[in-house]
């Protein structure tokens, strides 16, 4: 199946339109986005009296301190709708178990980046109405976090998120396309998000885990999703290690493009349309 691509220039400003078309499709549902946002603050605070109760009985633990816990609950919270671990490949999912993917090979566009493009749009919207409220909601609550005075932390935050969600993005994809060679892929969604979460340090932080679970957790690009992003701006990690912290990401990032672009092309060959 022959396709025409797009390439140079004019590439780079169908997908910017993309992502810009990402944004402007997830504005269009401010209820669910402030739905969202006191969603994210309810469970930052329940998550946060977890572990200050954990800390206060413990006094410490992973090197987390009162302060830096509360740090890691509510930037987590707060990058929450930015990175997904499910429902954004279940439209691709669909299309790809109808056969409707069929005519996104005709267009002119990477499926992939198109995909990532978008997500990085609707990503970027969410967190202007969704994430920082719930970050201003945890400094209003807890009186403050502690968050670093270094700017460096936060101009390497800002890559570190973009890399998080478009590892995020990649990895659903991953999962769409299983629906090449399976009937039904929600066993395998639902494996993602539950498996996915957990190992990127949602419910509590990987540095927490035990070794063998945390050599499991270094084997994925999960933490590269959350975790990552979370010790960046939050200072837990600095210079030369946060930098390595980055640079585990941008590993991440090409695994996982590289095995979605392995996937699409293994689906492409498989795909069998019929009908005129």
């Amino acid at each position: 199946m022959p396709v025409f691509v797009l390439s140079g220039r004019g590439a780079a400003a169908v997908y910017w339109r993309l992502a810009g078309a990402g944004f402007r499709r997830q504005w269009q549902y401010k209820l669910a986005l402030f739905a969202g946002m006191f969603t994210n603050s309810v469970f930052g605070l329940l998550r946060g009296a977890v572990m200050l109760a954990a800390i206060g009985s413990a006094g410490s633990f992973g090197g987390y301190d009162a302060g830096s816990i509360a740090a890691y609950v509510w930037l987590s919270q707060a990058l929450l709708g930015a990175v997904l671990f499910s429902d954004s490949g279940v439209e691709l999912g669909e299309r790809v178990r109808s056969g409707d993917i069929a005519v996104d090979f005709l267009r002119p566009v990477d499926l992939q980046l198109a995909t990532v493009a978008g997500d990085l749009g609707r990503a970027t919207c969410t967190l202007l109405p969704r994430g920082l409220p719930t970050l201003a909601v945890g400094a209003l609550v807890y009186g403050g976090l502690a968050l670093p005075d270094d700017p460096v932390a936060y101009l390497l935050g800002l890559p570190s998120v973009l890399l998080g969600t478009a590892i995020s993005s990649l990895t659903l994809f991953c999962a769409a396309l299983a629906g090449f060679w399976v009937v039904e892929t929600r066993g395998i969604r639902t494996l993602h998000q539950v498996l996915g979460s957990f190992l990127a340090g949602l419910f509590v932080p990987v540095h927490l885990f035990p070794g063998w679970l945390g050599a499991i957790a270094a084997a994925t690009p999960f933490p590269s999703v959350l975790q990552a992003p979370v010790d960046v701006l939050s200072g837990r990690v600095t210079g030369a290690a946060a930098l390595g912290v980055v640079g585990v990401q941008v590993f991440w990032l090409l695994v996982t493009a590289a095995l979605g672009q392995a996937l699409l092309g293994a689906g492409r060959r498989k795909l069998e349309v019929q009908g005129g």
